[in-house]
């Protein structure tokens, strides 16, 4: 399906400004449904125009050779109702002549109700329609379309939301509302259903919903909402004095007509999040809509998971640590050993347990368990220079990006990539000699590779991958087979020396994927 923004460029004239405003109006529009128990259908005008290009009524006003088409660009069905409409209105349309009050509400700039009921696919459906103004300009109409099938008995909440609905519908009209600043910030942005209050306009609550009257509870509040001061209220609750103060201003600024961000307030254990939205019907002041929701649950569960995500990374902290102890052992007992093969497996003993160190380290900063494979190549391949052949002039580079990847691939990955670095430095270049090695590293979507390329001696004419017996290799070809699932050749070079390539299937680790 086509989305909102889409179906306005392609059908419409609209400014950007006019875009805006009603992607701020679709965005918010789930609290009206809710509030009025309706579907929301956003419909605006289009027609065409001599050229075949369709016209807008929005800034330049409609076509005068054709009346208006109106197109469903958006549609919003109810939480707390049946929804008028189980079908997708979007890209829908209607005439004047089969839905007149969309016309007239463009035209005489005023809400409407049709006078009877319609049935719809075997539904009851009343319709209303709310103009949506925008800098004195009708843009759009909004449809209000309420399944009558399933009647309600009115009740103070029916009658509160009602009324409340009303007002936002009239603010829609007037071009107040939604703004800028009262736009919904998210998935933790309370709902209808979360908690509602009611305030009037010196800050006294006219009607609480149950949910709203629990959350302040739990805060501390054991007195009757209604009829309280709300931000004596939420100074009272809050645990915080700044806290405090910051949801009393808050709650001050939406009775002065200013839309604020939402906030928390703690106290006693539990949380709720508060948003306060002003009402200002035709401009007049009708106190404030103030959503609330407990959130104690989620936050006890975010800070769990703070707690756990702070123990993994000083785990990994450790372990580096303990990992760079045992490599500098290695290396005090290579420096004393006096016999050079047990000095040489030594110091690659030492070199493989640095590497892995390093890998640990990045996760020890890192908040999701991935690792920059190029950050720890960049302190891994200096090192190996100065403990595989030291006195060799040997130039390292790296070329490409190799990305972000999992910590289950990250350690094997590292330790292939320093055991074929130092295979090129210990085979192809002897002490006093110079030379380059090169590792190349190129990513898509789909798998990784990474060639490491020197210009020394090469490989021996009757070099077999598969029958190399030494130590390197064989941890090479175990890593590539079972750990990363990939495939490795080494061969000798265009002109000179030898070129090793590993080729790594990302989408074998699930989510591996490059930064």
């Amino acid at each position: 399906m086509s989305t909102l923004s889409f179906l306005l460029a392609r059908h419409t004239t609209l400014s950007g400004d006019e875009v805006a405003h009603l992607q701020r109006l679709a965005s918010e529009w789930q609290l009206l449904s809710d509030l009025s128990f309706a579907d929301f259908l956003l419909w605006v005008p289009v027609t065409t125009t001599p050229t075949g290009r369709p016209g807008s009524n929005g800034s330049g006003g409609p076509a005068p050779e054709a009346p208006p088409t109106f197109l469903c660009v958006a549609h919003s069905r109810p939480t707390t109702a049946p929804t008028a409409h189980p079908d997708d209105m979007v890209g829908g349309t209607a005439t004047a002549e089969q839905h007149p009050q969309l016309l007239r509400a463009l035209n005489d700039t005023t809400m409407r109700r049709e006078e009877q009921p319609r049935w719809h696919r075997g539904r009851s459906i009343r319709r209303e329609v709310v103009p949506v103004g925008y800098e004195g300009r009708m843009i759009a109409v909004l449809g209000r379309d309420t399944n009558l099938a399933a009647p309600r008995v009115p009740s103070t909440l029916e009658i509160s939301y009602l009324a409340v609905a009303g007002d936002l519908c009239q603010m829609i009209a007037d071009g107040t509302y939604p703004t800028a600043g009262s736009a919904d910030e998210g998935r933790s942005t309370p709902r209808v259903g979360d908690g509602l209050v009611r305030v009037s306009s010196v800050g006294t609550v006219l009607y609480a919903s149950p949910n709203a009257a629990s959350a302040f509870h739990r805060l501390g509040w054991s007195d009757e909402l209604v009829g309280a001061d709300l931000p004596s209220v939420a100074r009272k609750v809050s645990a915080d004095p700044f806290e405090g103060a910051e949801v009393v201003t808050l709650l001050r600024d939406a009775l002065a007509g200013t839309p604020s961000p939402r906030v928390e307030v703690e106290s006693r254990g539990a949380t709720a999040v508060v948003r306060a939205l002003p009402l200002r019907p035709r401009g007049v002041p009708s106190g404030a809509l103030v959503l609330v929701r407990d959130v104690t649950e989620v936050r006890r569960r975010d800070r769990a998971l703070m707690s756990k995500d702070a123990t993994i990374r000083e785990i990994h902290h450790r372990v580096k640590n303990n990992l760079q102890t045992v490599a500098a052992l290695l290396r005090l007992q290579a420096r004393r050993t006096r016999h050079d093969e047990a000095r040489s497996a030594l110091t690659e003993s030492m070199r493989r347990v640095a590497s892995i160190a390093l890998v640990h380290e990045s996760l020890a900063a890192s908040v999701d368990e991935r690792v920059d494979i190029d950050e720890v190549l960049a302190g891994v391949v200096p090192m190996l220079n100065d403990v595989v052949r030291p006195g060799a002039g040997v130039e390292m580079r790296r070329e490409g990006r190799a990305g972000v990847l999992p910590a289950v691939m990250a350690t094997p990955l590292v330790m292939v990539v320093t055991e074929l670095v130092s295979n090129a430095l210990e085979h192809g270049f002897g002490e006093g000699t110079t030379g380059s090695v090169r590792i190349v590293a190129s990513r898509t979507a789909s798998r990784l590779s990474i060639e490491i390329v020197d210009d020394g001696r090469g490989l021996p004419e009757t070099f077999s991958l598969e029958r190399a017996n030494g130590l390197g290799l064989q941890i090479v070809r175990t890593l590539v087979d079972s750990e990363l699932g990939g495939t490795l050749s080494l061969r000798p070079g265009a002109s000179c020396g030898a070129r090793a390539e590993l080729t790594i299937p990302l989408a074998h680790h699930g989510e591996a994927r490059a930064r």
